[in-house]
């Protein structure tokens, strides 16, 4: 297969990728290894699944805006001036009057144990993005749209993240992050997930999520669902076993991981969604992607921060180079 191809309107003012759905503050430790009750100081980021994939996408140099909505409080201010600060636009994060700014709080555990506490009630903002408040034509002309399985869980962000997919009709790149987070759901998430995939060209999501998703565990099959039901690629992160994606076309990329010593997984997912939206807009071959996103999440899993930690292009290429995968 030659170069993926991302579609567009032509539009030169069309923003490079629009993402769509969490935001809120994430409070760290810094002090790893110990009880979340134990610990005396943390570190406060900038938060979100599909925020932190705009920051990582605007790190790699791509024009990005965000869809989402904080509390009037003083950490909604606090997110509005950071995603400024990342070069993510903001024109359409707005105000949710009486509910709070999300927040999350993890402990940190290397290397593979990372819990996480959400602080959402009694319900969080981002889920009151309505459909009539969506900026459709602008939806509709970004090169790339991401939206989450999160978005899903709950109304009116379910019928707003459907009016956009509609709006999208499979035009550019739709990815699907399948993101799923079981305390924030209320329901069976199988009709809105498969609603969605109908929609979207890319899914992408870990072992779990793609079997919430398709009901398939094994990263093959799962795979070979996710296309199945709709979508042109699918990408099944894998963990410490690399990264399976597989194209419609019936091209595979099975990629290792890159070895570092992590410090803090939370954000590799993000940093590999940001990186992967970077590929698929560049054009580059399954592979190339797969393995410059397997580095950007590398290099977050080796830090402590989600957001901040998002790495620079230069930083991405001295990891491959690294490891000779250039």
């Amino acid at each position: 297969m030659g170069g993926l191809t991302v579609t567009g309107t032509g539009d030169p003012l069309a923003f490079d990728l629009i993402t769509m759905g969490r935001i809120g503050v994430d409070l760290y430790p810094l002090t790893t290894g110990i009880p979340l009750a134990e610990v005396e100081t943390f570190g406060k980021f900038l938060g979100g699944s599909p925020t932190n994939v705009a920051v990582a996408a605007a790190r790699l140099g791509r024009r990005v805006a965000v869809i989402t909505r904080t509390g009037t409080d003083p950490f909604g201010g606090y997110l509005r001036s950071e995603l400024r600060g990342f070069g993510v636009d903001d024109r359409w994060v707005a105000e949710v009057a009486g509910l709070p700014t999300p927040v999350t709080f993890c402990e940190i555990f290397p290397p593979d144990r990372f819990p996480l506490y959400f602080y959402r009630l009694p319900k969080a903002p981002d889920l009151e993005i309505a459909a009539d408040e969506v900026d459709l034509a602008a939806v509709r002309a970004a090169r790339v749209f991401w939206m989450t399985g999160t978005g899903l869980s709950e109304e009116p962000s379910r019928a707003a993240t459907l009016a956009a997919l509609e709006a999208r009709a499979r035009t550019g790149t739709t990815v699907f992050d399948l993101d799923w987070r079981p305390m924030l759901w209320r329901e069976k998430p199988g009709p809105y997930y498969e609603r969605a995939l109908r929609s979207a060209t890319v899914a992408v999501g870990n072992a779990e999520e793609c079997e919430i998703a398709t009901g398939a565990s094994d990263p093959h099959a799962a795979a070979r669902a996710l296309l199945a039901a709709g979508v042109e690629l699918a990408v099944v992160k894998r963990g410490p076993e690399g990264v399976l994606a597989v194209h419609r076309d019936g091209t595979v990329a099975e990629v290792a991981p890159v070895p570092v010593e992590v410090v803090n997984g939370l954000g590799a997912g993000d940093a590999f969604g940001g990186a992967l939206c970077h590929g698929l807009l560049a054009g580059w071959e399954l592979e190339r992607v797969m393995r410059y996103a397997n580095a950007a999440g590398a290099i977050v899993a080796s830090r402590l921060a989600c957001s901040s930690a998002m790495p620079f292009p230069h930083e991405v290429e001295e990891v491959l180079g690294r490891a000779g995968r250039v």
